[in-house]
């Protein structure tokens, strides 16, 4: 406790630091103000069945992301998601598409045009959910609206207004990111997800205190320690390396030789970071978007892949994450480009000759190591639905596991690596003793 406060000081006493913790701050907290301001023309006290809706299923899971913002019917009700399935389309483009593709390879200048392409992309995918999220909240809360005005005329205005507020949520992001501290878009997502926990906390406990059977408090315990191993393990998950050991050269330079020192490759378990269960988590929300949040007229399967407690939405939901991991840690990660490097600089892996057998080493390596990973995050990912088969609240069970838990952790290891970076570079003491934080953590996108 002393070396945190000691370290909140340190904090302090820096000068860019302290303007960039108070930047993310005021920006956090515009954010979850907004997530408050109802749609105008709606009467928030006529939402129950609204908030209903929201209370299990997908629509929990969309209502999360949105800190609370969906149902609450307010302008940043659609929050960052959008954003975040215009950027998947976007570097699936950059994959199967030359024209990306050479897009991508142009450095800074490719970037920004990628960035106007996606932010292009958000606004057409938020043209078409603004009216689904209206025709749903018409069909759950018609009486909300204010006397005299028709859903007709409300529509239009509201679609600007909810498409504005989402793009106001992604400026936000940037400048937290550009001004403050950590990935914007990644403490956004983070906000919406912790602004949910003490609520959930304190059903779950009620829940545990009055059930009747079921071990009560002794067993809201057991969901603790198993809440703290997943925790543990999802920060070992995002942390874990593979070294592949690299000799260079030695060199005459002068009269004296240097070079020779054996140095390694650290190869991420968790390459893909948690891109792929992002990836997988906004495929899963398709059928949301195909029956405009209304389960009860769907199909038996729709239904099913609407309710993430299911057998078949979680089977899905597996494939998914596995097949994300290899495809983007195969898009993160290029083998040959590394083998290229490695010989450029007079370098080698003992026992590999450079060129392409070290690519294919590398390949290699990188498979055995993805396998794992992959099926490790998808275990994480369905722990929210074995959470639910001690019968664990929705709300709480969100935090056993899935997208939520790896944003979480890959977030706050990411943000205070940057801390530390500051610290370390005004000649302060870390974060932590053991320098966990050092040796990479992931930001949630």
């Amino acid at each position: 406790m002393k070396k945190f406060i000691e370290t909140l000081k340190n904090c302090w006493k820096i000068e860019d630091l302290r303007q960039r913790l108070l930047i993310t701050l005021l920006f956090t907290a515009i954010y979850r103000f907004g997530s408050f301001v109802v749609l105008p023309g709606i009467n928030p006290g006529m939402l129950e069945k609204l908030q209903s809706q929201t209370s299990g299923g997908l629509m929990s899971l969309l209502d999360m992301f949105s800190g609370g913002a969906f149902s609450n019917a307010s302008i940043f009700a659609l929050g960052i998601m959008p954003y975040i399935s215009a950027s998947i389309v976007m570097q699936l483009l950059a994959v199967a598409v030359p024209y990306f593709q050479k897009m991508q390879r142009e450095g800074e200048s490719g970037r920004k045009k990628i960035q106007w392409y996606t932010r292009v992309l958000t606004v057409a995918i938020l043209v078409f959910q603004a009216p689904s999220y209206l025709l749903n909240l018409k069909m759950q809360a018609a009486n909300a609206l204010a006397t005299g005005i028709s859903w007709t005329v409300f529509m239009i205005p509201a679609t600007i207004i909810l498409a504005a507020g989402s793009m106001f949520i992604l400026w936000l992001g940037e400048r937290i990111t550009d001004k403050g501290v950590g990935n914007g878009i990644s403490l956004i997502i983070m906000i919406g997800i912790i602004a949910r926990l003490p609520q959930a906390f304190v059903q779950e406990v009620t829940s545990r205190l009055q059930a009747i059977s079921g071990g009560g408090l002794i067993m809201f315990i057991v969901e603790i320690l198993i809440l703290y191993a997943v925790v543990c393990a999802s920060i070992l998950l995002v942390q874990g390396t593979r070294k592949i050991p690299v000799q260079y050269a030695k060199r005459l330079v002068g009269n004296k030789q240097y070079g020779g020192a054996r140095q390694y490759i650290p190869l991420k378990l968790f390459a893909a970071n948690v891109m792929p269960i992002i990836f997988a988590q906004a495929l899963m929300f398709i059928p949301l978007a195909i029956v405009r949040y209304q389960s009860e007229n769907a199909c038996s399967v729709v239904q099913q892949l609407m309710d993430n407690r299911s057998l078949l939405y979680n089977v899905v939901y597996v494939i998914l994450v596995i097949a994300f991991t290899y495809f983007y840690t195969a898009i993160t990660l290029n083998p040959t480009q590394m083998a290229e490097d490695m010989k450029r600089n007079n370098g080698f892996i003992p026992g590999v000759k450079p060129g392409k057998d070290t690519a294919e080493y590398i390949d290699t390596v990188m498979s055995r190591i993805t396998l794992p990973g992959s099926l490790f995050i998808a275990f994480i990912a369905i722990m929210p639905a074995l959470a639910g088969l001690l019968d664990v609240q929705q709300a709480f069970s969100q935090f056993f596991g899935g997208t939520s838990l790896l944003i979480l952790v890959g977030v706050v290891i990411d943000t205070l690596q940057q801390v530390e970076s500051h610290l370390l570079m005004r000649h302060y003491d870390g974060l932590l003793n053991s320098g966990h934080t050092r040796q990479g953590g992931v930001a949630a996108y």
